[in-house]
């Protein structure tokens, strides 16, 4: 679409060979008229909008674990079904649920804790974990900006800064909720989302994002679709990061976006 509207085109049609469904319920997002096609070998048909996922709710034993992340000094982060333990915004932790208890992995991302367990499996979860996070706010601190675990997540950074300070996007309270699309990794950026309550009573969802990523408008309309339809969406980017075409993007929206910045020194 933003290639389409730098060549004033104003009719789009995509050909999809994986989750046409999902392409075409955010598609349904937008005033423009975008088709959007499953490809199937040679054969494509008109795909239709999948529904909004239902959230997964975490089992109950896995919430046993929150007390004792929280009492470490993590953010509690919940999504599609997963507790996860967060240092400004990077997770350090992970309630794991397989064929026995649940259990603390503890490491940025899944390699890590791997590679952690392997190394220190017989130290205690509660030793493990102070261990992890004193070395995660070693480097991801103001002023860091060299050091790959102050790099990483810099949209759920900026989401854990709006949590704490709400206001600086027109909202009263801010809590964390889950995007429609699951995270592959730590690595692959993809936009934050939280909802809450706008200074006037309505209701809010808020997508952070940095860099650049065109995936934001599309991401954010369809967690407004999942969490509160209807309600205000707020695109928040550091000011750097306030491109012309995700302004652009939000216009089209059925219902507009608004893109809010923050100042770029939001780690400090």
């Amino acid at each position: 679409m933003a290639w389409a509207s730098q060549r004033e085109i104003e009719h789009v049609e995509l050909l999809v060979e994986q989750s046409a469904g999902v392409v075409a319920r955010r598609a349904g997002c937008f005033r423009d008229p975008v088709g959007v096609w499953n490809v199937s070998g040679r054969q494509a048909n008109g795909a239709e909008p999948a529904p909004v996922p239902t959230p997964r709710v975490p089992a109950l034993d896995a919430l046993d674990h929150v007390a004792s992340l929280r009492q470490a000094g993590l953010d509690i982060v919940i999504e599609h079904g997963q507790v996860m333990g967060e240092v400004l915004g990077l997770e350090v932790a992970r309630v794991v649920v397989d064929e026995g208890d649940p259990r603390v992995e503890v490491g940025v991302g899944r390699h890590d804790r791997e590679a952690f367990t392997l190394v220190h499996g017989d130290l205690p979860t509660a030793d493990a974990l102070a261990r992890v996070i004193a070395e995660v706010r070693r480097h991801r601190r103001p002023g860091n900006r060299t050091h790959p675990l102050s790099r990483l997540a810099g949209e759920r950074w900026l989401r854990s800064v709006l949590v704490r300070s709400p206001e600086l996007v027109g909202a009263r309270s801010l809590e964390p909720a889950e995007p429609t699309i699951a995270r592959d990794n730590v690595l692959d950026p993809a936009p934050a989302i939280a909802v809450g309550e706008a200074h006037d009573g309505g209701a809010i969802v808020v997508a952070a994002s940095t860099g650049v990523d065109l995936d934001l408008v599309p991401s954010a309309a369809d967690a407004r679709l999942a969490h509160a339809p209807g309600a205000r969406l707020v695109l928040a980017v550091p000011d750097r990061d306030a491109l012309e075409v995700t302004r652009q993007l939000a216009n089209r929206l059925v219902e507009p976006a608004d893109v809010v910045t923050v100042p770029s020194t939001f780690r400090d």
